[in-house]
């Protein structure tokens, strides 16, 4: 089934995942591009509508982003946002000037022009809470084009040829900041571009289903590094769909797992499922490995380098394996042709990189259309137990980088435990699934204590917990002191080799979400 879909040109906002993310919301259909796209992958798109994004130039400034003006001619609706607006402005005859005084932050906008494009649903003269972010603004409309929102800082908050559909905001709706923003899109994505909203999971999972057997074809066997995450465990789940027992599953025990996550996960996949899976014990050999290691980078190689080494050893074992399963989700496939380009690594990350050449093995990557929030809703409809499609994210390198200082079991057992009462307190408060991430950090600081009558030397537990919707950006969570007190009275009487808890109250940035 061909959906009914919109494209996304992206010119190097922040926010253009965000916009992505709310058209979706309203089960539409949408990709994202970089601007740099021909007009003839524009033509073979066939998008009902395009979105062009904001971006941090200014459209007069030398090698600024821009597109062809024929994109205008192509009878497509089209939405300017920012940048994307004032582009819009230029290229077809008006006049962007840098502004007197630059607009961040919440702004308030009179609609001239209601009942009519973005507006549609606004009335003449009413009011809206908008969020601004520009340095440049529109100073004399294009042939054509009337007037349709100002502020106070912007004249041209919102400009329009209702002729052409061509529609152009100054502000930026796809963000929280501006309350009636999803409906604002709406009514472009509805009434300008008469989309039926036809996106569900629903009818994703039948298309996914299609296209992985399609790609594998009637004999092909997939191997799955199955983790128990939400990503790796919702692509075994439909691909197992797909193909049934031509699917194996490799979990690796590497020592550096939560309380219980070994036979959860084989209940789960193995019992529930009954799907074909091949739990590794490999405690030893990566905790031999990592033995005296403290350098949380160093860590992180070592971890991966074993994984790698793990399970191709076992992949090699399975006859007939031509394809390896990967939970590529699309914010990776956005961030990959980025107009911005790739990012500055901060820490490396743990996957199965390199195995596909290494094995030459071909790629399923089922999820790589959908963000996070979307894989969740693709989990519960393939059935999985909503325990684990609402599991926060556990870093690959598991636990080692949130034992700080050398590891060893006995280490890693007290964390277990603090982790355990910290999840178990985080879900009896009801707020497990609202946050982001919520873990314990065990530092290799000693500090002396009192238990009854005796005197304790013994480590410390961090408690960390924050809001985040991507884990790109974090802010720490203002958990109720009861909470907070709970979890330290349980985790001091309850885990032997810590008798001090603190709480860690630095967002992202400046720190990172793990320690290490």
């Amino acid at each position: 089934m061909a959906h009914q879909s919109v494209l996304i040109l992206d010119f190097g906002s922040q926010y253009t995942q965000l916009i992505a993310r709310r058209i979706r919301e309203q089960a539409v259909y949408c990709e994202v591009a970089p601007c740099t796209i021909s007009m003839a992958q524009v033509r073979a798109a066939r998008p009902a509508g395009i979105v062009l994004s904001g971006g941090p130039s200014s459209v007069y400034e030398e090698g600024a982003p821009t597109v062809s003006p024929e994109l205008f001619e192509l009878g497509i609706p089209v939405l300017g946002v920012c940048y994307g607006a004032q582009l819009t402005a230029k290229l077809l005859g008006g006049a962007v000037r840098s502004a007197d005084k630059r607009e961040y932050g919440r702004a308030q906008v009179r609609v001239r022009t209601g009942k009519q494009g973005v507006f549609r649903t606004a009335a003449v003269g009413e009011e809206l809470t908008v969020w601004m972010s520009h340095g440049d603004h529109v100073d004399a409309l294009p042939p054509g084009f009337v007037h349709d929102a100002e502020s106070d800082n912007c004249p041209m908050a919102a400009f329009s040829d209702p002729a052409r559909k061509i529609y152009c905001v100054q502000f930026h709706a796809e963000v929280v900041h501006t309350p009636r923003g999803a409906e604002l899109l709406g009514n472009f994505l509805f009434g300008v571009c008469g989309l039926a909203g036809d996106w569900s999971m629903a009818s994703f999972v039948e298309e996914a289903v299609a296209k992985v057997r399609a790609q594998v074809g009637e004999t092909g066997r997939v191997v799955c590094g199955l983790s128990g995450g939400v990503d790796s465990s919702v692509a075994a789940a439909l691909i197992h769909r797909a193909i049934g027992d031509r699917l194996t599953c490799i979990f690796v025990d590497n020592g550096l797992l939560r309380r219980g996550e070994r036979d959860y996960v084989a209940a789960v996949f193995r019992d529930h499922f009954h799907v074909d899976l091949r739990v590794i014990d490999a405690e030893e050999r990566f905790l031999s490995a990592l033995e005296g290691v403290t350098d949380p980078e160093r860590k992180r190689k070592i971890i991966g380098v074993e994984f790698i080494n793990v399970f191709e050893e076992q992949a090699r074992s399975i006859d007939g394996a031509k394809f390896l399963a990967q939970g590529t989700l699309y914010p990776d496939v956005i961030e990959s042709v980025s107009l911005k380009g790739p990012s500055a690594v901060i820490k490396s990350h743990h996957n199965v990189g390199g195995l596909p050449e290494r094995m030459a093995l071909a790629l399923v990557e089922p999820l790589r259309e959908l963000f996070k929030d979307e894989v969740r809703q693709l989990g519960l409809e393939l059935g999985l137990p909503r325990h684990m499609v609402w599991r926060q994210p556990f870093p690959g390198p598991g636990l080692a980088v949130r034992c700080l200082g050398p590891l060893n079991r006995e280490r890693l057992d007290v964390l277990r435990g603090a982790d355990a009462i910290i999840e178990e307190e985080i879900r009896s408060a009801g707020l497990y699934e609202s946050i982001w991430q919520s873990f314990g950090v065990l530092l290799p600081v000693r500090s002396v204590g009192v238990m009854g009558d005796a005197r304790t030397y013994e480590e410390a537990l961090a408690v960390r917990a924050v809001h985040s919707r991507d884990g790109m950006t974090a802010d720490w969570v203002q958990l109720p002191y009861d909470v907070l007190g709970r979890i330290s009275s349980r985790v001091i009487n309850e885990v032997r080799g810590i008798n001090r808890v603190v709480y860690d109250i630095t967002s992202k940035p400046p720190g990172t979400i793990e320690w290490e």
